[in-house]
């Protein structure tokens, strides 16, 4: 958030400074859930989440959560808290058909410990939308070397996206709308980060609601397609 040792990562001064900075920005006085968004490998855990409890306890948070935090760290993230009388209520973590990581051991993870799980990036940076069929436009993300690298849309990986897109025709859908309905079909999955930039996009994937059933050879054949693809950009930090 600023230059500085103190401007990143997981201190305790950088987490409740930061905290406190974003509720003058954003004219509030709490907010409901604070994110340790990263594990800090240079900083005790027991910091991190103490400060996540000190920022529930001054009542500047109402819920804590982390983010791309491996099954490991969530286990023993969720003791710490927990013996200081705070849950740790939810995990986000990245996930979408082409980043599959969380189906490893963290799914299994949240569900034990009873933490709820809202996805990011389901849409894997733009990947899985209409964006991408016919090649990589001029003024997306990808050709402006923005956070989607355009190696990703190798001509495999878009002759998968484009069979993705087939079977979300098949089933009354346009891609991104499959895309979101496909990682809300595990129970332990509670929600999903989407982000629009109209709001003819915010609808369409709200239209994903209509659909959320998928029969098991529907699941079969995307799975044949829906394979990790190298977007996960947070997968140091959920391998510490």
């Amino acid at each position: 958030m600023w230059p500085g040792p103190y401007g990143e990562w997981g201190s305790r001064k950088y987490l409740l400074a930061s905290l406190d900075q974003s509720l003058h920005r954003m004219g509030l006085d709490y907010v409901d859930i604070f994110y340790s968004h990263r594990f800090d490998p240079d900083t005790p855990l027991e910091e991190t989440m103490g400060a996540l409890d000190s920022a529930v306890r001054q009542g500047k948070a109402l819920y804590v959560g982390v983010s791309s935090y491996s099954a490991q760290r969530t286990h023993e993230a969720h003791a710490i808290l927990a013996g200081l009388g705070t849950p740790l209520l939810i995990h986000q973590p990245s996930y979408s058909m082409l980043n599959r990581w969380i189906e490893a051991d963290l799914l299994d993870a949240l569900g034990e410990l009873g933490m709820g799980c809202i996805v990011f990036s389901p849409l894997a940076q733009g990947m899985l939308t209409d964006r991408y069929l016919h090649g990589i436009p001029q003024d997306s993300r990808a050709a402006q070397n923005g956070s989607l690298n355009r190696k990703l849309l190798s001509d495999e990986a878009l002759e998968r996206i484009r069979a993705l897109d087939e079977i979300a025709r098949s089933r009354g859908q346009t891609l991104a709308q499959l895309a979101l309905a496909w990682a809300l079909r595990d129970p332990r999955v509670t929600s999903a980060l989407i982000g629009a930039s109209s709001v003819g996009q915010l609808e369409t994937n709200v239209g994903a609601l209509a659909r959320l059933d998928f029969t098991p050879d529907e699941l079969a054949e995307i799975d044949r397609y829906a394979i990790d693809s190298d977007i996960n950009l947070w997968a140091a930090s959920s391998s510490s």
